[in-house]
């Protein structure tokens, strides 16, 4: 393969205020997720003295100490429900993320507690669905550290149905031979039960976790018995009796490390040793400066290419053709990859090309990366006499049915059915980051305002009025606000449309470990069975 020639002019302003731009918005990105750990953290006096650790204190002493843990969709929720995005940012009211335990890659998902209880918003719900889909498409084993007040009641119409996949999705993981482990370190109680109850292993902690369908004031008011915590379902209930839990721990780091244990038993795959592989000729922290600081500025995505894969080579595919389309092998973290990049909007041509690239990456069994920066698929005479829809649908058609792991990095705008045919989150990646400078939406907001403004002139013409222009103006202005909003990218990782906005020099180690976990559940085997395991 051929090294990338960059020409990225790294001496001059545009440069320095690239980098400007994106060091900007990055630092609103980072000061948000700090807010999340700020607040979790500032309720330490609480939890010692319960003598507990906190959340993510949990989480640290479970993982291999030293080893890389990627936290997935940080900001979930945010400035929705009881996030305002301001003063209380509660990052789904859980920690979930990619770690370590034992030599043993895991996905732990985690309550945060500290924050209202960790009891779980709607968006915390789906948080959590992606962490089972996660697990399941990795084959990963999957740990679970609860303590919740369970769903915010105040939002039940918006979970309580969707809350039942979680339950669903368990017992088909145990069923598919993937190990879960319920460490119960509080209260999981009424629907929340059944999480541990549908985990294939249980640690409680004495005196301190709480399983039940109904607490004492409930069992009272349906029945009338009197009944204490511990009667109902406290740690030596289900320790002793019930037989519900398989371990019993004396306190948090107990429980913590009964669990390292219990990994460290199951005859789960090592994390093989890193591959040897050449970095790129480019330093990694230019890719703050690629990206313009305005929006409508183009750039060259091979710019970002040479930056992220091995030596910065890459074998373009059909590199004349349709140039505003890139796609091309290479590796990257030692794995081949196709990648399949935007320099514009996708024409007809572009869509042939892609869709081509795409089934031939299927057919060899190479993993494909989508790097996103479109306007969509090319409108106008000429596109649509050219085949668009035909063609455009080709591209989608590929990227639906590719089997292969498809990873996707929304650069900049990800905008109408160009986000569809570069695999956005409806199409299901293995994993789908952003960077701070991701835009995503139905089409620009200045787009979507023009759009309207005429089409509603056009309306009132027909009704037999006359526009007001003063009017039609305000609307229009109103409309490209909001979208936008909507377009901005902590608006779209609030709500899962990625697995989180991340720091463009972080891109090739994030995209390295993603394809490892990509590559290990390709030659993990699974011990299925019929029902999953089941306390009999």
């Amino acid at each position: 393969m051929t090294a990338i020639d960059s020409r990225l002019d790294r001496r001059g302003p545009g440069f320095a205020a690239n980098c400007a731009r994106m060091q900007e918005r990055l630092a609103q990105v980072q000061a948000l997720q700090a807010q999340v750990v700020a607040e979790s953290a500032a309720r330490v006096d609480k939890f010692d003295k319960r003598g507990q650790l906190l959340p993510r204190e949990r989480v640290a002493r479970l993982l291999d100490r030293g080893t890389p843990f990627l936290e997935l969709s940080p900001l979930a929720g945010l400035g929705m429900h009881d996030d305002d995005g301001k003063k209380s940012v509660m990052g789904g009211g859980s920690i979930v993320g990619i770690g370590v335990v034992g030599g043993r890659r895991v996905l732990v998902s985690a309550s945060d507690s500290a924050i209202k209880g960790g009891t779980v918003p709607p968006m915390g719900l789906k948080k959590a669905l992606r962490a089972q889909e996660i697990a399941r498409e990795n084959k990963l084993p999957l740990i679970y550290l609860v303590e919740s007040g369970g769903a915010n009641l105040m939002y039940q119409s918006e979970m309580f149905v969707e809350g039942g996949r979680s339950f669903a999705n368990q017992a088909r993981l145990s069923a598919a031979g993937i190990p879960q482990v319920a460490v119960v370190h509080g209260s999981s109680t009424a629907g929340g039960a059944y999480l541990p109850g549908l985990a294939d292993y249980v640690v409680l902690v004495r005196g301190r976790s709480s399983i039940y369908l109904a607490g004492p004031p409930l069992v009272k008011a349906a029945i009338g018995e009197d009944a204490t915590d511990e009667e109902l379902g406290g740690s030596s209930t289900h320790a002793e009796v019930t037989g519900l839990g398989e371990y019993l721990a004396e306190n948090d780091a107990h429980a913590i490390a009964l669990t390292r244990e219990l990994l460290a038993a199951l005859p789960w795959d090592d994390v093989p040793a890193a591959q040897a592989s050449p970095e790129p000729l480019y330093p990694v922290d230019e890719l703050m400066g690629v990206v313009p600081a305005d929006d409508r500025e183009p750039y060259d995505v091979r710019e970002i290419i040479a930056r992220l894969v091995d030596a910065s080579e890459f074998l373009e595919f059909k590199a004349p053709y349709s140039t505003d389309t890139v796609c091309g092998h290479a590796r990257l973290g030692g794995h081949r990859i196709g990648i399949v990049g935007n320099n514009g909007p996708i024409q007809p041509t572009g869509s042939t090309k892609a869709a081509q690239f795409i089934q031939l990456c299927d057919q060899s069994g190479t993993p494909l990366l989508f790097l996103q920066n479109t306007t969509g698929y090319m409108v106008g005479r000429d596109a649509e006499r050219a085949g668009a829809i035909k063609h455009g649908s080709k591209m989608i058609q590929a990227v639906a049915n590719a089997r292969v792991p498809k990873l996707t990095l929304v650069l900049g705008g990800s905008f109408g059915a160009g986000n569809y045919g570069m695999c956005g989150r409806g199409f299901d990646p293995r994993f789908i980051f952003s960077w701070p400078s991701a835009r995503t939406a139905v089409m620009g907001g200045a787009q979507a305002a023009q759009v309207m403004e005429m089409v509603s002139a056009a309306k009132l013409v027909r009704e037999g009025h006359t526009p007001n222009p003063d009017a039609l103006k305000a609307m229009s202005d109103q409309l490209r606000q909001r979208i936008d909003k909507e377009s901005n990218v902590l608006f779209g990782t609030a709500r899962l449309w990625d697995d989180g906005v991340i720091d463009p020099r972080d891109t090739r180690r994030i995209l390295a470990l993603c394809l490892d976990l990509c590559a290990e559940a390709e030659r993990r085997t699974l011990r299925p069975n019929t029902f999953g395991i089941a306390r009999l």
